[in-house]
């Protein structure tokens, strides 16, 4: 699956590279084109002949040929009878016809090339797909058109070889969460495979890693598991800490019994003050601390307040 899309890339990018050579006329070879053709017009009709025209066509042809123009961020590539010559442009220029051709036009501008990594295994053997993204440029024309025969098909296959060997070598866990690192031995290992082609990498970003489902549904049970662990350890602390200040307390009422009782009248109120409330106190609690008298006058209160309400309405 990756070879066939790695495949058709490749074709794309010839197919552009082919697109970008064949070239349309420019203004310069359009305007000698039209001088020699009509000069040789001219010379026909005063000649009444159709030599003159025949020779003007064909010597237009071959003057246009000769002027090129090349946009700021492009370079010609000028070879001699097969040798190369020079780099030529930006702006216009000249060739000798027939003599020096242009081989390859180099784009100087920053290029991205889209390139994948798909059913990939890491080092703890895990599929996984990878889209990443690479921003390059060529930064020595010279070597481009003359080190590689097509230079931006072997960039995105180093792209993905790179690639392919980064996950081969590392775990899942640090493929997810260190992308960073990833990203920079990715670049650094693509970049010493594209310098002797004159194109240096200035970054990769990697856009999605893909796992499959199953162990995207395992990892997910894993960290609930883990957040509740730690949800029961917090909780569990949390009660230890509790119980060394109920210690605590406990020492502090120890030898003082009417701080105890005031703190237990204090519970009782507080639980009893809300209207229809219930509380349960253990029978130890109450010979202890003497709290019978106080629960059973709680108690009346609470049912005379009852039959007061029942008999005339809610008492204010």
């Amino acid at each position: 699956m990756g070879s066939s899309s790695m495949t058709t890339s490749s074709g794309r990018d010839r197919n552009a590279s082919a697109a970008t050579n064949v070239r349309a006329p420019n203004i310069i070879a359009v305007f000698l084109f039209v001088c020699c053709a009509g000069g040789g017009l001219i010379a026909t009709i005063v000649s009444n002949s159709p030599l003159p025209i025949i020779i003007g066509i064909v010597l237009g042809f071959v003057t246009a040929a000769s002027p090129k123009v090349a946009n700021q961020w492009e370079r010609a590539v000028v070879l001699r009878l097969g040798r190369y010559v020079g780099l030529k442009g930006p702006g216009l220029f000249w060739i000798v016809p027939g003599v020096e051709t242009i081989s390859t036009w180099i784009d100087q501008r920053t290029i991205t090339t889209g390139f994948a990594a798909e059913e990939s295994l890491t080092s703890d053997t895990v599929p996984v797909n990878v889209d990443a993204v690479l921003f390059w440029m060529v930064n020595d024309p010279e070597k481009a058109a003359l080190e590689v025969q097509d230079y931006k098909a072997a960039i995105s296959w180093a792209a993905q070889t790179a690639l392919r060997d980064i996950i081969g070598r590392t775990p899942l866990t640090v493929l997810l969460r260190g992308r960073e690192q990833i990203e920079s031995e990715l670049q650094k290992l693509i970049d010493e495979r594209t310098t002797p082609w004159g194109a240096t990498v200035q970054s990769v970003e990697m856009r999605d890693v893909v796992i499959p489902t199953a162990l995207q549904d395992a990892m997910s049970r894993e960290a609930q598991a883990s957040r509740e662990k730690e949800a029961r350890i917090i909780l569990g602390t949390a009660e230890v800490e509790i119980a060394h200040l109920f210690e605590k307390a406990s020492r502090c009422y120890d030898g003082n019994p009417t701080a105890l009782h005031l703190r237990a009248m204090n519970i009782l109120y507080e639980g009893l003050k809300e209207k229809g409330a219930l509380m349960l106190v253990p029978s130890t609690a109450v010979e202890s601390m003497g709290l019978g008298g106080l629960l059973g006058a709680a108690a009346m209160r609470q049912q005379s307040l009852s039959n007061t309400e029942s008999a005339n309405g809610p008492v204010v």
